[in-house]
């Protein structure tokens, strides 16, 4: 393939805590499309790991003096999940496309306005949905497309941590009204793999639970989605989990899928590791899921997983006019599907004893 002769996209990235320093900025310097220009943030060891990592950015102290820059073709917003929609929007009105981490707004209300903001700025609006590009879920996606399981009917989806001590935002006042908690957090994947396998949903139900002491938002939660398709999904996620269940349990009328452990993308983006490099995104033979039938059960290996495409869908966003790789329109139906857990939970909570 010839080399782009365009000048890279030129990003400007909105916090560098978990999402920004450990999954955007490694990723957009893996782009070879993209340089990252320059980065938000006010903590001193944060600026220095910038200076470290990505020598060429600037680090500035607001996201106004992030879009005064004027030279930045895309935003990408990592701040703390009840900033989302005010730099987002900010972004937006200063005319230059945006990728906004999960979840995408704080309701799905927001997040309409931030699409029709997007369509009269003409400019891009991308959901960030890494998990979409796990090797597991790739893996589930094509034996699903491939016929192995037959017709699906239940569909059981997990992400189970065990964490004793809480997010400091999960602890304070008012984190409710912030987009904090476990349905925002690990369900927004949860439910974006659901809805991309099984489409629409008809019915929501959802049980939640503040477990750890002083925890002012949900730790524990579980949601059952009813899709128009017939499938029924089954999502849990919790921080609560002193032994992990299987990631994965796919049922069908030929057979089932069961896996056990999560994607290794994002220890290896911890450890250092990039896309492009020896064994990325590949899983370890033992955490290889199963086929069963009934009577035999083998071992299915596990697609490798390509954090990097979310990415490369972007930049044939911006330079092609290709559809985006995630859209708003799948982020507001995430959010009403957010909306009506919580309101199925307390409803459950408000019947008299």
């Amino acid at each position: 393939m010839t080399p782009s002769t365009e000048a890279p996209i030129r990003v400007g990235l909105i916090g560098y805590g978990l999402a920004g320093g450990t999954f955007h900025a490694p990723l957009i310097g893996a782009t070879t499309e993209m340089t990252l220009s320059a980065v938000v943030t006010t903590d001193d060891d944060r600026r220095a790991r910038v200076r470290r990592e990505h020598p060429k950015a600037r680090t500035v102290a607001s996201v106004d003096e992030l879009l005064a820059l004027g030279d930045l073709n895309l935003v990408v917003v990592a701040s703390p999940n009840g900033l989302h929609f005010a730099h987002g929007m900010a972004a937006l009105r200063a005319g230059v496309s945006v990728i906004i981490d999960k979840p995408f707004a704080a309701t799905a209300a927001q997040a309409r306005e931030l699409e029709i903001e997007a369509v009269q700025r003409g400019v891009a609006l991308i959901p960030f949905q890494n998990r979409r590009w796990d090797g597991d879920f790739l893996t589930v996606s094509r034996l699903i497309s491939d016929g192995a399981l037959g017709m699906v009917f239940r569909f059981e989806s997990r992400f189970e941590r065990w964490r004793v001590e809480p997010k400091a935002r999960w602890m304070q006042r008012g984190a409710t009204d912030t987009a904090e908690g476990m349905i925002y957090d690990l369900h927004t994947h949860l439910i974006d793999q659901a809805l991309a396998l099984f489409g629409p949903v008809t019915h929501v139900y959802a049980e939640t639970d503040r477990l750890r002491h002083g925890v002012q938002v949900d730790d524990d939660a579980y949601i059952a989605l009813t899709h128009a398709s017939g499938v029924r999904s089954h999502l849990t996620a919790t921080l609560c989990a002193a032994q992990i269940g299987p990631r994965y349990r796919v049922y069908g009328d030929r057979g089932a899928y069961v896996k056990f452990g999560v994607d290794p993308q994002e220890d290896m983006l911890k450890a250092g590791r990039r896309p492009g490099d020896s064994g990325w995104g590949e899983d370890p033979r033992d955490h290889w899921g199963t086929l069963g039938d009934g009577e035999r059960t083998s071992a299915v290996p596990t697609e490798r997983g390509a954090y990097e495409h979310f990415y490369a869908g972007v930049v044939a966003t911006l330079r092609a006019g290709a559809p985006p790789p995630v859209s708003p329109g799948e982020a507001i139906a995430g959010l009403e599907i957010v909306e009506a857990a919580y309101r199925s939970a307390e409803e459950r909570r408000a019947v008299p004893t």
